[in-house]
C-alpha cells in the first residue's frame, strides 16, 4: 500500500513537471493542453466551466425541470402529496398561459421571443397528447396472402380531433394579432397619462383621431372582430363538450340538496316551471347586474339540472333522489335550464368558472381531458381578450364620432348575437375563411360591387373589372343565429383558477 501510494504521487509529480516544462518552452498547443485535460478511460465527461454553469439554461434544461414538476405532482418535498397528473398538467398550462399573454394588454403583435417561448413550451406540454393511445382494430396479410384482423395502438380520437383543431385556432390568434402592426389610426396612452376611470382602470387608455376612423378601417376592425369572434365560438364548443364528457364528481353530487327546488329558490323554479316559458324574458326579469349575481345563478341552475339527471335515472321513488314528477316534465326542465346556461355564457362570456367546472377539473383523473379543457379555455381567453381590445378601440371611435347609446348597442348587438355551437360546423368555417388579413390587403376589396354587376350587364366589363368580381369581399351584414338546445358549461378563464 505504501509502495502504491509513493508511486502514485511520483507519478502525479513527474506529470505536473511535465506540462511546467510544455508551458515554458511554449511548445503545448491548445490541443495538447486539451488532451491532457481530459479524464484518459474513465468514460466521464469534464465537469462544465463556470461560465456554462451561470448561463441562460437550455432548452433541455427547462423541459426536464417543466416535466420534473409534472411528476412531482407540483410537491416539491416529494412526499407524495402532490396533485393528480391531470391537475399538474392542466395548471401548467394555465400557468404557461397567464404568463405569456398576462402582460398583453394592447392590439399589437406579440414579441417574436414571446411567441417562439409560447410555441415551444405548449408544445412540449402538449406531447403527452402522442402517448394516449386506444385499441382499434386493424387488417394484416401475411406473407402468404390470408388477411387477419389484429388490435393495434392509435391515438385517442377525441385528442386526434382536437388537439390538431386547437392548434389551428391558436396559430390564428396570433395570426390575427399579427395583423395589427404599425397600426397609425389608434394609439395608447403611455403609462403615466392613462386616466380611465371604468372597470378596466389597469388597462391602457386607447385613442383616436379627433374626427374619429375612417371607414375602411372601422370596417376592417369590425371584420377582424368577427374572425376573433369565430375562434372563440369554435373553442367555447370543444371546451363545453370536453366538460359534459368530464364526470361529476361525487364530493360534488354529496354537497347538493336533494331537490332542485332547493337550489333554484321559490322565484326561478316557479318561472322555469310555468307553462309560458321564454329564456330571454327570463333574463331581463332576473338581477344580472354584477358579476357575483350571475355566477350565482350559474351556480343554482347547473346544480338543479344535475339534481333533475340524478332523480332521472333513479327509478326507486322511495329513495332520497325519486321523483314524483314525470320523467318528460324533468327532462323538459332540464332543457330550459341548459338554454339559460347557454345564454349566459354568450352574454356574460367573461364569467369566472363556475363550481360544477371547477369541482370537474380539480377531480378529474383523465389526462387527456386535462389536456384539452386547459388548451381550449387559455384560447378562449384569449380571443376574449383580443375581442375585448377591438371592443375599446371601436368604443373610443363611437365616442370620438358622438354616435349615441342606441347605435352603439345595436352595432355590439349586431356582432354579439347568439349563435349555435357546433365544434365541427365552426371548424369548417374556419377552413373556408381566408387565414389572415391586414389593413393593407383590406383596403383592396372592391366594395362597390352593383356598380361591376351593372357594367356586366351591360357588356362593358373588362378583365380586371371582373376578377374584382370574383373577388368576394368580407361579410359584415349581421346575421341569424339560433339557440342551442342543449349545451351546459360557461365561459372559462385563466384568471378563474381552482
Amino acid at each position: 500500500m505504501v509502495r502504491f501510494l509513493r508511486r502514485h504521487s511520483l507519478d502525479k509529480s513527474n506529470s505536473q513537471s511535465h506540462l511546467r516544462q510544455q508551458h515554458e518552452s511554449g511548445s503545448g498547443t491548445d490541443s495538447d493542453h486539451t488532451e491532457m485535460a481530459e479524464p484518459a478511460g474513465n468514460g466521464r465527461a469534464p465537469p462544465r466551466s463556470r461560465l456554462a454553469r451561470d448561463g441562460p439554461p437550455s432548452d433541455l434544461d427547462i423541459m426536464k425541470e417543466k416535466f420534473a414538476k409534472l411528476l412531482l405532482g407540483e410537491d416539491m418535498s416529494g412526499t407524495g402529496k402532490g396533485v393528480s397528473s391531470a391537475l399538474a398538467l392542466s395548471n401548467a398550462v394555465t400557468n404557461l398561459a397567464a404568463s405569456v399573454f398576462g402582460e398583453h394588454r394592447k392590439l399589437e403583435p406579440m414579441a417574436p421571443d414571446t411567441k417562439e417561448r409560447w410555441k415551444k413550451e405548449v408544445g412540449w406540454l402538449l406531447s403527452v397528447s402522442d402517448h394516449i393511445v386506444e385499441f382499434v382494430p386493424t387488417r394484416q396479410t401475411a406473407e402468404n396472402g390470408t388477411t387477419m384482423e389484429i388490435m393495434s395502438t392509435a391515438q385517442r380520437r377525441d385528442l386526434q380531433m382536437n388537439i390538431p383543431a386547437l392548434r389551428k385556432l391558436d396559430n390564428m390568434l396570433i395570426g390575427y394579432m399579427d395583423n395589427f402592426v404599425d397600426q397609425t389610426e389608434f394609439w395608447y396612452e403611455k403609462g403615466g397619462d392613462n386616466k380611465r376611470d371604468d372597470d378596466k382602470w389597469w388597462m391602457p387608455t386607447v385613442k383616436v383621431p379627433a374626427e374619429g376612423l375612417s371607414d375602411v378601417t372601422r370596417r376592417w376592425l369590425q371584420y377582424q372582430k368577427e374572425c376573433v369572434n369565430q375562434v372563440l365560438k369554435a373553442a367555447m364548443a370543444i371546451n363545453a363538450q370536453v366538460l359534459v364528457e368530464m364526470e361529476v364528481p361525487e364530493i360534488y353530487i354529496e354537497s347538493l340538496p336533494k331537490k332542485g327546488k332547493t337550489s333554484l329558490g321559490d322565484t326561478i323554479y316557479r318561472n322555469i316551471t310555468d307553462e309560458e316559458f321564454d329564456p330571454v324574458e327570463f333574463l331581463e326579469s332576473v338581477d344580472l347586474s354584477t358579476e357575483h349575481k350571475v355566477l350565482d345563478l350559474k351556480n343554482r341552475i347547473e346544480a338543479s339540472t344535475i339534481i333533475w339527471k340524478r332523480k332521472m335515472q333513479t327509478k326507486d321513488t322511495k329513495s332520497s333522489w325519486g321523483s314524483i314528477i314525470s320523467f318528460e316534465k324533468r327532462e323538459q326542465f332540464e332543457e330550459r335550464a341548459e338554454t339559460i346556461l347557454h345564454l349566459l355564457k354568450l352574454q356574460f362570456p367573461g364569467t369566472p368558472q363556475s363550481q360544477l367546472d371547477i369541482s370537474k377539473i380539480q377531480y378529474n383523473r383523465d389526462v387527456g381531458y386535462a389536456l384539452l379543457e386547459s388548451y381550449s379555455r387559455v384560447l378562449e381567453s384569449l380571443a376574449y381578450s383580443v375581442m375585448s381590445r377591438i371592443e375599446d378601440v371601436l368604443g373610443a371611435d363611437a365616442a370620438a364620432t358622438n354616435l349615441t347609446a342606441s347605435e352603439v348597442a345595436r352595432r355590439q348587438m349586431e356582432m354579439n348575437m347568439p349563435r349555435k355551437l357546433d365544434a365541427r360546423e365552426e371548424m369548417e368555417k374556419l377552413n373556408e375563411a381566408p387565414a389572415s388579413m391586414t389593413l393593407y390587403d383590406f383596403m383592396g376589396w372592391h366594395f362597390d360591387q352593383d356598380e361591376l354587376m351593372k357594367k356586366k350587364e351591360e357588356g362593358t366589363l373588362d378583365e380586371a373589372g371582373e376578377a374584382m368580381l370574383l373577388k368576394k369581399a368580407p361579410s359584415l351584414a349581421p346575421k341569424k343565429f339560433s339557440y342551442v338546445d342543449s349545451l351546459a358549461g360557461g365561459m372559462r378563464s385563466p384568471s378563474a383558477r381552482h
